[in-house]
């Protein structure tokens, strides 16, 4: 049997748990409902497709609630500490990495009630609940003439709370940042029952940064309730750019100069010579080539700055225009492929990763060939989608059919042990932003070494001596 497979198991439903919960918080906010206790017993991983295909749900909590307030949340963690039972944290289930899967039964926290929106203007931040939704959020922002910037594939389907523990970042990134650099503060309730707030300073020398603490945390230390995030005015210039390079080489050089020259366009994605046929069908110019698309916004005056510094940086490559751009903008938040797929036997996913400029190419080249090499694959390509001037994001997309010789799990751990191992060789970081969740945790020890992550377990271990928060999660 997968490995994976073989940690989970269907949790025994626990009626004494449940008649105290609804004791605790009220009947109206607990459930035990088989179909409730199955849409709570996964996320977006492709392995719980399999599973469900199949008719299987390896693990099934006790129950869920849907708590609205602070006090019910205080309760709820206090109660399960001293009962030892498992907490697991649920937001929108858009992760793809097994993270929210309830290992050991326990309970499973909705955290959708917690929806409250409010603005400081002068103080350009906003104050938002765990459970807002994404899309939610920045519509309510740009009515009162702001955005978040803050545009991940799940936009529509994700939430405020899982952004931070699973340290999100959107495609606007290059600009904007990632979820880390928005945060200002926030709330959570931790272990054994206690309300924690880090206020929204602009910034602060007073110890220890405790809220970069719940920064891909995974819901380990606590239940993030609230945040407080940087926003900015909603830009009053857009421009829109594509290019056609001759290889990825020269593409990546054209952007790392843009990088540390200090401009930054809101949207910059490479996609190698594979995906720049689908997302670029439309130019004949860019067959054969590595497609570029570039979206810069903001100040007019600093807009046409940028624009400058962009085509300089691409004065080798061909110019597309605005289409690839706006075909780009329709269509990026299409992610069907996996659901599509997945029933036909073709199992499909993505893996990203970070690396420094030095070894960026070598890399890309390693995992290329290394999942072309296993038997089953169907394609392997690959885009770079977020910028740093010390290095680059690769989102590696494969798909395989492996046949009846070979499983469709082993051959998904085969793509991703071959994946991880390189990136490990060439000394970057396994994930970038989607997290270590339960398919990444035999190799985050490896990665970050030793030290670094008994010292994640000492942390796990002061604040949750027992263990009650995502158990099972990253292995800690």
């Amino acid at each position: 049997m997968n490995e994976i497979k073989e940690v989970m198991r269907k949790a025994p439903r626990n009626r004494e748990i449940i008649n105290e919960l609804m004791k605790l918080l009220g009947a109206r906010k607990v459930s035990d409902k088989l179909t409730d206790l199955i849409s709570y017993s996964h996320d977006y991983w492709p392995i719980t497709f399999q599973w469900f295909l199949k008719g299987e749900v390896p693990s099934l909590p006790d129950a869920v609630v849907f708590p609205d307030s602070i006090q019910d949340l205080i309760k709820l963690v206090k109660f399960a500490n001293e009962n030892n039972i498992p907490i697991y944290t649920y937001g929108g289930g858009s992760g793809v990495l097994g993270a929210a899967v309830p290992e050991y039964g326990g309970i499973v926290v909705d955290m959708k009630k917690f929806r409250n929106i409010e603005i400081y203007p002068e103080d350009m931040y906003v104050e938002a609940g765990a459970g807002v939704n994404g899309m939610a959020l920045e519509m309510f922002l740009n009515r009162y003439g702001f955005t978040l910037g803050h545009f991940p594939q799940s936009l529509y389907t994700s939430t405020v709370g899982g952004w931070i523990s699973t340290k999100a970042i959107g495609q606007f990134s290059v600009k904007y940042g990632g979820i880390e650099d928005m945060l200002l503060g926030l709330e959570a309730v931790i272990p054994p029952g206690e309300h924690l707030i880090i206020k929204p300073d602009p910034r602060a020398a007073v110890g220890p940064d405790l809220k970069s603490l719940f920064v891909e945390s995974e819901g380990l230390f606590g239940i993030i309730t609230k945040a407080y995030l940087k926003i900015w005015p909603y830009p009053e210039k857009r421009i829109l750019l594509s290019y056609a390079s001759p290889d990825l080489e020269d593409a990546l050089r054209s952007v790392r100069k843009i990088m540390i020259s200090g401009a930054r366009p809101a949207v910059i994605r490479v996609y190698d010579k594979v995906e720049t046929l689908k997302w670029f069908y439309m130019s004949k110019k860019a067959k054969g080539r590595v497609g570029t698309i570039i979206v810069i916004e903001g100040n007019k005056d600093l807009v046409e700055a940028e624009r400058r510094i962009v085509e300089d940086a691409f004065s080798s490559s061909i110019p597309l225009g605005e289409e690839p751009v706006k075909y780009w903008l329709k269509n990026r938040f299409n992610v069907r492929e996996i659901s599509d797929y997945l029933p036909l036997g073709i199992i499909i996913d993505t893996i990203e990763v970070a690396v420094g400029w030095s070894n960026a190419i070598n890399l890309y080249n390693d995992v290329i060939n290394a999942i072309k090499s296993i038997e089953g694959t169907l394609i392997a390509f690959a885009h770079a989608s977020h910028f740093y001037p010390q290095g680059v994001c690769f989102y590696f997309i494969f798909g395989g059919l492996p046949g009846k010789e070979k499983g469709v799990l082993e051959y998904y751990n085969e793509v991703w042990s071959s994946v991880m191992n390189a990136v490990i060789k060439y000394n970057g970081a396994i994930s970038h932003h989607h997290g270590v969740g339960r398919m990444r945790s035999k190799w985050i020890k490896k990665s970050i070494g030793e030290s670094a992550f008994n010292l994640i377990k000492r942390i796990k271990e002061a604040i949750d001596g027992k263990n009650i928060m995502n158990r099972g999660n990253m292995v800690i």
